[in-house]
């Protein structure tokens, strides 16, 4: 199974938060990005997000196994959508489990700073004023 995956279909992250089960497991920490209904200051509709899907995957793949060398954890997954989402659509989910709280928040807070920095996903946001325009990432941020 791999770790990052993309998903062009609504997804349910609880089958991902059991893959991380693990006796030796005493945390687990997720985060989730949902599309909002507003940016900068405009009300926004929705999105669409496009990606190098082989290019994507592998890096994906790669940041996981950076975290897991790099933080006291015993596995993580992420699934970001691809595709056409509404407001309040799930669009990124991040799981780490590891056998302390402070390594599993800290590796999933630098597993989304990662993959909104360093994966080939674009943003195109539409606006309720009728137009859309292409974000660049922001990866502290976003």
């Amino acid at each position: 199974m791999p770790r990052f995956a993309l998903s062009d279909v609504p997804f349910d992250p609880a089958p991902l938060r059991s893959a991380l089960l693990d006796e030796r497991a005493g945390a687990f920490a997720a985060f989730e990005g949902w599309v909002r209904n507003h940016n900068d200051g405009r009300a926004v509709n929705g999105l669409r997000y496009e990606a190098y899907v082989a290019l994507a995957e592998k890096e994906g793949e790669r940041i996981l196994a950076e975290a897991c060398e790099r933080f006291a954890i015993h596995d993580a997954r992420c699934v970001h959508r691809i595709g056409e989402l509404a407001t309040g659509d799930l669009a990124v989910w991040v799981g780490v489990s590891a056998g302390h709280r402070d390594a599993a928040f800290a590796a999933c807070r630098w597993i989304i700073d990662e993959v909104k920095s360093r994966v080939p996903i674009w943003k195109h946001e539409r606006y309720v004023a009728g137009d859309a325009g292409w974000l660049h990432p922001t990866p502290t941020t976003d």
